[in-house]
Parts: structure tokens; sequence; C-alpha cells
């Protein structure tokens, strides 16, 4: 489970306060670090590379130990998404072995271990390897954290956050409606929710596809004009207002169903309800027609 950066409890690290290091300590410890956004900290030189350097920017704290393979692995992940976020966060890296009272005061239960300190705070943790998406979604959202919490903006010079990685699934999904490929999209998002239910991209976008699907091969005129010679036919009124939905009649589109839902009973009265409902979904609570027609389906239904 991937951790909250909550606020909330979070642990004061002023215990761990250890005297200034004597001068060259930290250079010295800096300089097995591969860039300027990652360095190596140890016991002596704790309170100035880590806890007052938390002061400024969010000091992610990797504990690891030599020739263990999963540290490595850990190492490099990080080690790459420090030179990606480009000083938004500094990598601290203390092995282990060689500072074990610090290890000890961290409460490390398993290496590879990280903790995210932020002006003197242990806000976050993890054990063990993540996925590397994980871990960047992760760190983009201490980012937005430090931001938003602590003022924290970065160095000036800072590089935008990194765009999280496109799920496979969805990509396939875009590149398949690039290709008017409408099967294959419909397929690529249902395996994706079928992973993920509560995707909210591919929820929708999968509405979208659906929609598309179900008017792209029909005549407008032909459909409207079924529905409104068959007024008792449930089916036709659905697809009328499928029709208006994709020709961007969302208010009349709605207006057909709410009618339908006030005229059917039972299971029908379900068929223009649910398409009603996927409707509202697909447009969002920020489209101007959707609050209103969600009041009269309420008020229909009780």
């Amino acid at each position: 489970m991937r951790p909250s950066f909550s606020t909330a409890g979070v642990v004061d690290l002023s215990a761990l306060k250890k005297p200034a290091a004597q001068p060259g300590t930290a250079a010295s410890a800096a300089a097995g670090g591969s860039s300027a956004h990652v360095f190596h900290a140890t016991e002596a030189d704790f309170e100035t590379s880590v806890i007052q350097r938390s002061a400024q920017v969010p000091v992610v704290l990797e504990l690891f130990a030599e020739q263990y393979e999963p540290s490595a692995q850990l190492g490099a992940i990080l080690e790459k998404l420090a030179e990606e976020f480009g000083g938004r966060f500094v990598l601290a890296r203390v092995d282990v072995d060689a500072n074990p009272q610090l290890a000890q005061a961290m409460r490390v239960q398993q290496i590879p271990a990280v903790k995210i300190v932020i002006q003197g705070q242990l806000i976050g943790e993890f054990d063990g390897v993540r996925p590397e998406a994980e871990i960047r979604q992760l760190l983009t959202d201490l980012v937005a954290l430090a931001e938003r919490e602590f003022g924290m903006t970065g160095p000036a010079d800072a590089a935008p956050l990194p765009a999280p990685p496109l799920d496979p699934l969805l990509a396939a999904a875009y590149e398949a409606l690039e290709a008017d490929d409408l099967d294959g999209a419909a397929r690529a998002l249902q395996n994706l929710l079928a992973d993920q239910p509560a995707h909210p991209e591919a929820k929708v976008m999968l509405s979208q596809v659906e929609l598309m699907r179900r008017t792209a091969a029909v005549d407008p005129d032909a459909v409207l004009a079924a529905a409104k010679d068959a007024p008792d036919d449930v089916e036709a009124q659905c697809s009328a207002a499928d029709v208006l939905m994709a020709s961007g009649h969302q208010e009349e589109a709605f207006a057909l169903l709410l009618d339908a839902v006030r005229r059917f009973t039972g299971a029908e009265k379900d068929r223009a309800r649910l398409l009603l409902i996927e409707y509202f979904e697909l447009l969002g609570t920020e489209h101007p027609a959707v609050p209103k027609a969600r009041q009269r389906l309420a008020a229909l239904l009780f």
C-alpha cells in the first residue's frame, strides 16, 4: 500500500540530531553521491545533511546495505527519480552497516527502507522495493504536499514535475482511437477497469467510446424519427438520446430520458435511468445541465 503523505501524526526527528560535523565531513560524505541531488549521510553529519537541509527541501532518506541486491534496485530507481525531479527533493543515502545507531534510531525493520523528512519531521515511510511508477507517484505526492503544507517550492531552476507514465492499457486505448478502432479501444478500457474498477479516466473514457460505438453507423434523422413514432419503445427513446448526446444536444437528451423515467416502469424505467446516470458521469458535475437534471431525476424517483 502506498504511504499517504498526511501531516497527521508526524514524528519529530530532533532526537536524532548530532553535533555538527567537523569541517570537511559533510563534503566528503556528499562526494559519494552521484549528483547535487544525491548524497550520502552518516551519523556524524545527520544534523546538517538531513535535519537542517529538510527545512528547505524534502529529504528522501534511503537506508540500504551494500552488496544486497534489493538495496541496489531501489537505490537505482531513487537516484533516477532524484534527477528527474531536478532538486524538488534530495536523496540522502545511509549505509546501515556503517551507521547502525542511526538505523536503530530510525527504527528500521527491513532493508531497504525509505523515510521522508520535512522540516525535521518524519512524515512518511515504506520498506522494500516498489515499482518505479508507484515510487514516482509517491514522490509527486510528496512534492505537492511540501508545497501545499510547508511552502517548499523547490529551487528556482527546478524542472517541471515529470508526468506520471500512462498506463499501458490506457495508452493502447488512445492509440486505438487514433486508428478509429472503437472496438479495440473498448477492449483496452474494459481490461483496465477489470484490473482497476475505480479508475476515473478509464471509466469516463469507456462511456465516451461506447456512445461512439452505438452511434457510429446510425442515421440520426431516422433514429429520431423512430423514437417519435414509437413513444412506448424504451430502446427507441434511448437510441434517440444517444444521437442527441453524441451531437452535443445534452439538454435534449436529458429531457428525453427524464420523460422516459417518468412514463415507464420496471426494467424499462431502469434502462432509461441508468443511461441518464451514465451521461451524468460522462459530462461531470461541472456541466451546467447536470445538476438540474439530477434534481429532476431524484424528484421522479423519490
